[in-house]
């Protein structure tokens, strides 16, 4: 998969580059592979822990709460309002979900 669309917004995994509405988002490197991973599991509850070990790495040591203000930064940038999420969704008790 090369490209993936969710609402007004699209992901070019190959180039690396996100666009809302047809204008360029800038996304940390982090932000793209969190966004990426989330795609890629779609519809899969992930834990916080679990994004920790596989965006940021076994040898990272950051908090679970890391992954929370990432989430809330793609949640600003992508999500037409960032305080009610259509696409990126939290899963109570455990971390999030992809539904786009």
């Amino acid at each position: 998969m090369n490209m993936y669309r969710f609402g007004d917004v699209e992901v070019d995994f190959r180039g690396a580059e996100v666009t809302k509405a047809g204008r360029r988002v800038g996304l940390t490197a982090r932000e793209f592979r969190l966004l990426c991973y989330l795609i890629e599991n779609r519809e899969i509850a992930l834990s916080r822990n679990r994004l920790l070990d596989e965006v940021w790495g076994y040898d990272a040591m950051p908090s679970p709460r890391t992954v929370d203000v990432h989430v809330a930064w793609l949640r600003r940038k992508l999500e037409p309002t960032a305080r009610q999420p259509r696409y990126i969704l939290t899963v109570r008790g455990l971390g999030y979900r992809f539904v786009g």
